[in-house]
């Protein structure tokens, strides 16, 4: 405790030896993809004409979708997202075909002199245009309701309406994405991968090459950055890479620059939060009712699990005895939005947070004092013999200390003393004025695990899942393994029964600015 430890690989990255996908030495023979991307964000391809991009130099092999040997598909679960275009695209920048060429800025240049006809059709873009063409991914909004939202919301002394508009984000990662494909012997490859989740790459290139997952490697050293950014958008470089890596013999490498990165890959979700709040003089909220309308981009991606996410976290650390949440997944022709630090959370925390600030606004009272009202109870007076109060999922909250914590924060941080000098300085000034805030972030993860799938100690074990279906734990091996150099996760989180759906609370402060 209280000293300063090196991270394990700090010396490497402060003298330029740590060693990336893109600092991988290769064979003198390799080539290097790029992606011949849409221009339009929805429409029919009516014709391609690659004349132009055979002829450039240096291009060695040029694949469309109808050339891929098995699966179209990079998609981490809904198998809605194929690697190449075939008759429609979806959005601006939508991969359509693969050149191949002896240079990274050969094949880039080369993907850029295809000429491709398009019968164009109005595209979805905005939360508004999706909501009011009712462009979907299910067939409702999902809904958790706890209490009787209708009548608590008639005997509500006061209510508030408001929207929270949340824009999208980009990642960012300082290396891009990145992957290299090299054959090995007996039909064996090996993949190296910028990834979040070598498993994932590991099935989808099977997938793409019908083959059996024991005979793909997949290695991942480290990455420069990836927040959610690089789990499932690696998926389409592996998977290129193998394919062109299989039809060429050779060792393939592909590596978004920054401009096609930005173009290609998915964001944060944009969010768009509507409510309804009823509250009596001190700030107390009897009923609330919100609406999620979330961007979620051409495909599913991970949508999903985080639109739950961000209803999971729409009451923060507040109870809310009256509460429905209303979550609508739309379908848009913009990127497929992915995961994000925190999954869906953030943006339904935000929403929740931005609740209370209205309601404190609207009575002029402290913010904080109206956090205060309306807290879950604390552990120690469920220790004293209260009973637990209930999410709107469900979940008893008996382990709360946000109580101690806020007050800690308040105390440690001098808030009421550097508030009095907020309000002096804005007095004095005209222009340039200050603010203070408190925040508090309780972070809920709802997880599905097998009885066997385990986290300990600070080690993962991963399960590697063969064709017959068997589980087999396995530490990283020569042939059709996942290999993950450092050793992550601190957290423990006990084995449960499968399926079954936990809470883990884990308490975040936010600290006071001025």
């Amino acid at each position: 405790m209280n000293k300063a430890i090196p991270h394990d690989s700090a010396k490497l990255h402060v003298t330029g030896e740590a060693r990336y996908v893109d600092d991988i030495p290769l064979p003198a023979k390799t080539l290097h993809l790029a992606f011949g991307l849409s221009s339009i964000a929805k429409g029919q391809i009516k014709s391609i004409d690659l004349s132009a991009v055979r002829e450039a130099p240096g291009v060695v092999d040029i694949i469309l979708s109808k050339d891929l040997p098995f699966g179209n598909d990079v998609s981490p679960n809904a198998h809605d997202e194929p690697l190449l275009a075939d008759v429609s695209v979806n959005f601006i920048g939508q991969p359509i075909f693969i050149v191949a060429a002896n240079s990274h800025l050969q094949a880039r240049y080369a993907s850029t002199l295809a000429i491709i006809e398009y019968a164009e059709e109005q595209p979805v873009i905005s939360i508004e245009q999706a909501i009011k063409l009712d462009s979907r991914f299910e067939e409702g909004p999902r809904v958790y309701n706890k209490g009787d939202v209708v009548s608590a919301f008639k005997s509500s002394p006061m209510t508030i309406e408001g929207t929270l508009e949340l824009g999208g984000q980009e990642h960012f990662y300082l290396e891009g994405q990145a992957a290299i494909a090299s054959p090995q012997d007996d039909g064996e490859m090996v993949i190296y991968s910028s990834t979040q989740h070598p498993t994932e790459i590991q099935h989808k290139v099977a997938e793409t090459l019908g083959l059996d997952m024991n005979l793909i490697k997949v290695e991942v050293r480290r990455m420069g950055g990836g927040f959610g950014g690089k789990e499932s958008q690696g998926n389409a470089l592996a998977c290129a890479c193998a394919i062109a890596a299989v039809r060429n013999n050779s060792t393939v490498k592909m590596r978004y620059d920054r401009d096609d990165d930005m173009k290609i890959t998915g964001k944060r979700h944009d969010f768009r939060i509507e409510y309804t709040a009823g509250f009596d003089e001190l700030g107390s909220i009897k009923a609330l009712d919100v609406k999620h309308y979330v961007r979620c981009g051409w495909s599913q991606d991970l949508s999903l699990p985080v639109a739950d996410r961000a209803m999971l976290h729409a009451d923060n650390c507040y109870h809310i005895p009256n509460f429905r949440v209303e979550s609508h997944r739309l379908r848009t022709n913009t990127q497929s939005a992915t995961a994000f630090r925190g999954f869906g959370g953030p943006q339904g925390m935000i929403g929740m947070e931005n609740i209370i600030d209205h309601i404190a606004f609207s009575l002029n009272l402290d913010p904080s004092l109206v956090r205060k009202h309306n807290f879950y109870t604390s552990e120690k007076k469920i220790k004293d013999g209260m009973k637990p109060q209930t999410s709107h999922y469900g979940m008893e909250i008996k382990d709360f200390i946000v109580h101690e914590l806020m007050d800690e924060l308040l105390e440690s941080s001098e808030y009421y003393t550097r508030k009095t000098k907020v309000a002096e300085w804005n007095k004095e000034n005209k222009i340039l004025k200050r603010g203070i805030e408190t925040s508090l972030r309780i972070l809920t993860a709802i997880v599905q695990l097998s009885e066997e799938t385990k986290y300990e100690g600070g080690n993962l074990e991963f399960l590697i899942t063969d064709e017959t279906g068997e589980n087999n734990y396995t530490a990283p091996r020569t042939r059709g393994s996942i290999t993950i150099f450092p050793a992550f996760l601190s957290h423990r989180v006990t084995p449960i029964t499968k399926g079954k759906r936990y809470s883990l609370i884990t308490w975040m402060l936010g600290d006071c600015f001025v």
